[in-house]
């Protein structure tokens, strides 16, 4: 028995939404599209998402105080995540201070950089995904655990920068003097990337409707290119030097020895620095109880020794008052293992790491002999020690006695640093080189004998250290331990400085960035013609692309022209096809007399 015309019309009608749907898929199947929109706004299938016809907002109010929001958070974290990556030179200081702070170590810096590094990824991520759909003319819908993401990342770039801006304030002038390096090469990263803007940025200009829109988008767009354009007019470094007047590399003081090879202020950190190729060694030096001048950085021992086994209810005593019995009973060295401030403990090897355990407090005779047997400069702060301690007031001249009666030192090794009794010390050695820690006049410097300044990097000025090396003062400046701060330091003319890093600093052969003014002025022009030509080439290209695309006159189409008719028309060809043969089939068939006919397309 065959089948009935009703059944028939029915099976024609399923093939039918069939081919259809496989003609729909072709258009509405966009996997990259789909990615993009469900990584943005968790819409993975076709129907969560809508199309902003050319002409049209790209999202709503509230899309758009959204993509304005993670515009901003990308500004700021990128701004952070720069400020503390150049601020790597000062990762062990900020550590100590949160040890000081917080009574014990972890390696906060490296935590802050890895987490300011993963949420800018993330916003950057964000940022990329909803460019890539505003190019493929798609409405915005940011997911709202992407919203939640933006203001934690917003939260914790503000907070960060308040909070070190606040104690580590002075990382800020870091900032500053890396753009004197950095400059050159974000000039061409800036440039590139509003190259790469000008896609989307093109392509939305020319299918806008409105005119003031256009005009305002064009002239952000403009201004900040242009601006980009000429920056470099106003850019000044040290390291774009002509030819052969690049002076000698500064010469290198180990800070505390070489505090990444081995346990600061012990003899095997100086030796280290004297193997690595320190010039000079510098160092800090208290006075203990009964009058022995010992190295020793802080004002107690908690940090660089085990007082808190030996001594446990004697932790935080100032080191000047434990007599030298007393701190020859401590190891100076097994905290090193066990903290590991700079990531290099697990370089040593096993006999290296039993002289560590073995290290102690050494005194001021042993660094200084160790100095003069290996005929080094040597500079260091001398902490006065506190009321009622016996040599509260002669401890200038028991330092003194120590360089002339007890080491072999030659007092011209000696940059005498404390400002302390400067003219009685010049009285008794004035071979001593004076050494100042204040940059102030010249004529200020020069009644006080002055030959040498020590300042922190941050005082960096060409202009200043040319002006003292005019009259013979000398400029070291401490601490430097990251390369493009010493390359800086060399274009700059500075003489000397004190770092941790002399292992790393000595091999670098000449300073990273170093340029002449005419290899800096090809490489800005060429990059900014470069630029101006696929820029100009992106919007002749959509200008071109656009002329076939529909006309919008307010919300009405007025010209079927371009992908979009086509898409139109094979959309109506389907429904058409559909419509016309069910409504053959079921007129034809004396059994349904009462079904509606398919006579209207649907909407699309």
């Amino acid at each position: 028995m065959g089948r009935s015309p009703v059944s028939l019309s029915r099976l024609k009608l399923g093939k039918l939404k069939v081919v259809r749907r496989q003609l729909l898929q072709r258009y509405e199947h966009q996997p990259f599209v789909s990615c993009l929109a469900g990584l943005y706004g968790c819409q993975w299938r076709r129907y969560q998402r809508a199309k902003a016809q050319p002409g049209e907002c790209c999202c709503s109010r509230l899309e758009c105080s959204c993509f304005a929001l993670l515009i901003v958070t990308f500004i700021l974290t990128l701004i952070f995540l720069y400020f503390w990556s150049e601020a790597q030179n000062d990762y062990n200081d900020f550590d100590w201070f949160n040890f000081g702070n917080l009574g014990f170590w972890f390696p906060w810096s490296v935590v802050l950089l890895v987490v300011a590094a993963a949420l800018f990824t993330y916003i950057a991520l964000l940022l990329v995904l909803a460019v890539c759909l505003l190019s493929e003319g798609q409405r915005l819908y940011l997911h709202w655990s992407h919203k939640i993401g933006i203001l934690v990342t917003l939260t914790f770039s503000i907070s960060a920068t308040a909070v070190l801006s606040d104690v580590w304030s002075k990382e800020w002038t870091t900032l500053l003097l890396s753009f004197q390096v950095t400059a050159p090469f974000l000039h061409v990263g800036g440039v590139s990337l509003m190259t790469l803007l000008s896609w989307p940025i093109a392509l939305h200009f020319f299918r806008m409707n409105k005119r003031v829109r256009q005009v305002a988008l064009l002239s952000l767009f403009l201004a900040v290119l242009f601006a980009l354009y000429l920056v470099p007019l106003g850019m000044y470094s040290p390291c774009i030097k002509e030819k052969g007047t690049l002076g000698p590399a500064p010469t290198l003081f180990g800070h505390r020895g070489a505090p990444m090879l081995a346990p600061e202020n012990t003899q095997m950190s100086f030796e280290k620095a004297v193997e690595s190729g320190g010039e000079g060694l510098e160092t800090d030096v208290t006075i203990s109880y009964d009058g022995v001048p010992f190295l020793m950085h802080d004002s107690t021992l908690r940090r660089t020794t085990n007082v808190h086994e030996v001594f446990p209810n004697r932790t935080d005593a100032p080191a000047a008052t434990f007599t030298w019995d007393e701190l020859e009973m401590l190891s100076a060295g097994s905290w090193f293992l066990q903290r590991d401030p700079f990531g290099t403990a697990s370089s040593l090897d096993a006999d290296e790491k039993v002289q560590v355990q073995n290290q102690t407090v050494p005194t001021l005779k042993e660094f200084l002999n160790l100095a003069a047997q290996h005929e080094r400069l040597v500079i260091f702060d001398l902490r006065r020690p506190p009321r009622g301690h016996p040599y509260r007031d002669t401890w200038i001249t028991r330092t003194l006695e120590v360089i002339h009666n007890e080491s072999s030192i030659n007092s011209s090794q000696v940059l005498w640093l404390p400002a302390d009794q400067r003219s009685l010390v010049q009285e008794l050695d004035p071979e001593l080189q004076q050494t100042s820690g204040d940059p102030a006049s010249v004529e200020e410097l020069q009644e006080k004998h002055i030959v040498r300044l020590n300042l922190h990097y941050s005082y960096m000025s060409q202009e200043q250290i040319r002006k003292y090396s005019s009259v013979n003062i000398s400029t070291n400046l401490y601490v430097i331990s990251q390369p493009w701060l010493y390359s800086l330091a060399w274009c700059a003319g500075v003489h000397s400085v004190t770092t941790n890093a002399l292992h790393v600093l000595k091999k670098l052969e000449r300073p990273l960035f170093l340029m002449t003014p005419d290899e800096y002025s090809l490489m800005w022009i060429l990059t900014d013609i470069v630029s101006a030509f696929l820029i100009t080439a992106i919007f002749i290209f959509h200008w071109w692309r656009e002329r076939g695309l529909p006309f919008w006159s307010g919300s009405r189409q007025v010209n079927e022209n371009g992908p979009y008719s086509k898409f139109r028309t094979e959309l109506s060809d389907v429904w058409s096809i559909s419509s016309i043969s069910v409504r053959g089939e079921i007129r034809s068939s004396p059994l349904t007399p009462n079904l509606p006919t398919i006579s209207e397309e649907p909407p699309i």
